[in-house]
């Protein structure tokens, strides 16, 4: 059984439409504030070695006497 042509089209408009505006609809975060910890862990950055280069950026922050724009965390006196 198949559907008349002239129903085809808006059939499919309004399926398109629904599934539009189900993209809109409120939903709970898929990170909960408890698991942002795990995303905030030096392991999960972009670099191959995340937690050995923040101990490099701290040397060469401490050798320099000044804090790049790196990103890294910390007080200015060298202290952590």
């Amino acid at each position: 059984m198949s559907l008349p042509r002239a129903l085809v089209r808006p059939l499919l408009a309004a399926t398109m439409l629904v599934i539009a505006l189900s993209a809109c609809a409120p939903i709970e975060p898929w990170v909960k504030p408890y698991e942002r910890e795990n995303l905030a862990d030096p392991i999960m950055a972009f670099d191959r070695y995340p937690v050995s280069s923040a101990y490099l950026d701290h040397v060469y922050e401490a050798r320099e006497g000044a804090r790049g724009a790196t990103g890294s965390a910390g007080g200015g006196c060298g202290c952590n």
